[in-house]
Order: structure tokens, then sequence, then C-alpha cells
């Protein structure tokens, strides 16, 4: 259903069984897919396209332009996928022509009130971004992720599947996949456990991860010496591959 009062753009596309609420505005380059609702008094603009089965709630606004004074208006993106749900008062904006030109959300994910998604990030799939999650621009969720309330991830970083934040975590470094981080700045406490056990990791699979984080963590190893003996680990625990790949790729190096 589409609210009378609701203003969908020329040109704006809506898949079959889309709902509308009062007072939002679709704007013309946006794409919406089917059965998705849409509260009242949201706002999605630009370049936008959004995949089927998603709630998004009211007072949202989706598709603004990145809060970056290099952007010149060019014709970037937001995609979103399928089946999330994004409560009130979130801002996802677009893209940059400075990065891949589209800021990316994918499917499952459960994103709570007041998030703020810049420009250029990436999130994967079947994340929780609890109240007040925040992420700057050119950011890189992996699957899986639990972002605590008021939690802040700067610029460029990374965080790797299954990681956990607590409430107020600030992370200025990447936080690797698996790990559970907390404080302002962030640091490492321990494996996401009780989250991989639920999500069906075996407990030999659990007891590796552990002996990974104590090599990364605990050993007194330098990162490379550390990262060359997981790589070793890795043969007769192939679960850990994860983390052996997201070291190679970090660049702003990891919590300690």
């Amino acid at each position: 259903m589409i609210h009378p009062s609701a203003i969908i753009e020329s040109g704006a596309q809506l898949g079959a069984n889309v709902s509308v609420g009062a007072f939002s505005i679709i704007g013309k380059h946006v794409e919406i897919g089917d059965n998705t609702v849409i509260g009242p008094h949201v706002v999605i603009s630009g370049r936008t396209r959004i995949g089927c089965d998603n709630h998004i709630s009211q007072f949202s606004s989706l598709g603004g332009p990145p809060q970056d004074k290099k952007h010149a208006g060019e014709p970037t993106r937001l995609e979103i996928g399928d089946r999330n749900t994004i409560r009130e008062f979130c801002t996802f904006n677009l893209g940059t022509a400075l990065d891949a030109g589209v800021t990316r959300m994918g499917d499952d994910n459960w994103i709570m009130a007041y998030v703020h998604i810049a420009h250029d990030c990436q999130v994967g799939n079947r994340t929780v971004f609890a109240n007040n999650a925040q992420l700057a621009g050119h950011v890189h969720i992996a699957d899986w992720v639990i972002l605590g309330g008021f939690s802040g991830v700067h610029q460029f970083c990374r965080i790797g599947a299954h990681a956990m934040t607590a409430a107020g975590t600030v992370a200025v470094q990447d936080i690797p996949p698996f790990v559970m981080a907390a404080g302002n700045t962030a640091s490492p406490y321990g494996i996401n456990a009780e989250g991989l056990k639920r999500r069906g990791f075996s407990p030999e699979a659990m007891l590796a991860l552990k002996r990974a984080y104590r090599t990364l963590y605990k050993s007194g190893l330098m990162l490379e010496e550390a990262r060359a003996k997981l790589i070793e680990e890795a043969i007769a625990h192939p679960e850990i591959q994860p983390l052996i790949d997201f070291l190679a790729v970090s660049k702003r190096g990891i919590i300690r």
C-alpha cells in the first residue's frame, strides 16, 4: 500500500507489494524490491537500490550525499540487499568517486536505531548493529559481526567475520575475525565463543580458534612471526584460515 501522503517521484521503480508509509519520499533514481515495507517519514534518495523483503522504519534517511567535502555530485550509489531490518533514524550515505563509488549492505542484517553507515562502507550479511553504532567512511564489516551500542569504527578500518564489540567500543585499528573487543580505544578480550557456538562451530574448531588467538595475542611473537605460526597451524585446522587471510590484507594494523 502506498499512503496518499507519500511522494513517489517519477522514475522510481517499486516492486510488487511494496508498502510506503505516510509522508515518506522516494526519489527518482530509487529501486525497491518486492515485499519491502517503508515506514512513515522515511526519505530514500540518490541512486539507491534496495532488495526484497526489507523493513525500513520511520525517520530513516537512505541514499543521501556523502558527508565528504570532496564529493562533487558524482553519480555514486547505495545498494542494500534482501531481508534487512533497518530501525528508526538510521542514515546510510552514498559512496564516493574516490573509492568504489558504492556503499553496500548485504542480506539479513539487523540494524537498530540511530545507526550511521558512511560513504563507501561495505557491510556483509547477518550482522547486528546495536543502537547508535557508527561507521566512518570506507569501513569494511564482514559477515556475522555484532557491534554493541554506541560503538564507533574509524575510517578505513576492517572488522572480520564473527567479531563482536562491547557497548561503547571505539575501533581505530582492525579487529580480526572471531575476536571480542571492548574499550576506548578497543582492546582484544578473547574469541567470541558464545556467538561461534550458536552458529554451529564444533568444539574442536573453537579450541583451534582459541589456540590461534593465544598465538596472535599471548605468545609474545611479533605480528609476522605469529602469522607464520598460524599458517603452520592452519594445515591441521583450516577453520583459522580466515584469520590468516585477514592479517594479510589489514592496512591499519590490528587492535592490541
